[in-house]
């Protein structure tokens, strides 16, 4: 599988985008190019492992598990990849000089982090663990066991807390089981709310919070960036900017009163609202401006004259920039 996932590289002329395989990752992932305007399509069936998106020429897609993305991503075999950010950190060890976080997702959240046995009531921060690990060389002569799946966040983090005598013990399978089976004295694990390792009978460290993740689109630095897959990621950043910044911007309408005196550009200025279409004249006002000021902008219109003022929700706004591209472009350059 691996030689089938390496056939279509940059010398085609193609921009890959992998995305996951399987499961809740791959509905969320479609749903938010969907809200693009990007439609995925598999090859032959569920077992076809490249497909494409409808209507973008130039794009493939292929569909990998979320620890293959990263790696994929890493080597320079795919440009663009919807992966959590904790598998990122994990599989990169210079995380920033190989890929662009470009967005998060929405989807996909969950929390690395310590836990210790409930019964540790004296220990509630990673300045305590050291003193742990400490007691434990001297009193039982072995180091603290650390069961975990996340081998290097681990490492950097206990290291960032000067705490340097443990042993990790790899993880196969529930983590936060480890400690009731004795095979590790605390976990290093991912959680969602907490209520797994609750009832294991562990806590989380007040300051064990490793890294809050959650999926992202993600772009190689490494991978071939041609014309071709310049102008294919141009035209899908384009479309995904446009839907995110229609996600949080609304269209105030209204009609212009009959002494035509508002003062629009002042309004919009106060108000963080743009003019979309660029000019003041005509009978009827149009302004954008972010969801959350809306109803003030909507009553200043109302206070100074104009009538009929509605708000409706905006499908895409495309602006002059999209910032997804330019940061990508940054750091290719």
């Amino acid at each position: 599988m691996a030689e089938t996932m390496q056939g279509s590289e940059a010398g085609e002329g193609l921009l890959v985008l992998a995305v996951p395989s399987k499961g809740r990752l791959q509905e969320n992932a479609a749903a938010f190019f969907g809200r693009a305007g990007l439609t995925f399509a598999q090859g032959a069936g569920a077992r076809d492992y490249r497909g494409r998106l409808v209507g973008v020429p130039d794009v493939e897609v292929r569909y990998l598990s979320a620890s293959e993305i990263a790696s994929q991503l890493a080597s320079g075999a795919a440009h663009l990849g919807v992966t959590g950010e904790d598998l990122i950190r994990e599989t990169l060890p210079d995380a920033s000089g190989q890929v662009e976080l470009l967005t998060p997702l929405g989807f996909g959240q969950a929390t690395v982090v310590v836990a210790v046995p409930q019964a540790w009531i004296d220990v509630r921060a990673m300045s305590d663990l050291d003193e742990v690990a400490s007691d434990m060389r001297v009193r039982q002569g072995r180091r603290l066991r650390i069961a975990t799946k996340y081998v290097n966040l681990t490492r950097r983090f206990f290291a960032e807390h000067g705490v340097a005598d443990y042993r990790i013990v790899e993880s196969l399978g529930a983590t936060e089981g480890a400690p009731a089976a004795g095979s590790a004295e605390i976990v290093v694990d991912i959680t969602t709310t907490g209520a797994t390792l609750a009832a294991n009978a562990l806590k989380i460290l007040d300051d064990g919070i490793i890294l809050r993740s959650e999926a992202n689109l993600v772009a190689s630095l490494k991978a071939a960036w041609g014309a071709g897959q310049r102008r294919a990621v141009a035209t899908l950043l384009g479309r995904i900017a446009a839907e995110e910044r229609a996600r949080t911007t609304r269209e105030i309408r209204a009609a212009r009163p009959a002494s035509g005196d508002i003062d629009l550009a002042g309004l919009a200025a106060s108000h963080g609202a743009e003019l979309p279409y660029g000019s003041e004249g005509g009978s009827e006002i149009v302004l954008r401006c972010p969801a959350a000021g809306l109803f003030d902008l909507a009553d200043a219109l109302a206070q100074a004259g104009a009538l009929a003022v509605s708000v409706r929700r905006v499908d895409y706004a495309f602006g002059a920039g999209n910032p997804l591209l330019e940061r990508l472009l940054a750091r290719l350059s």
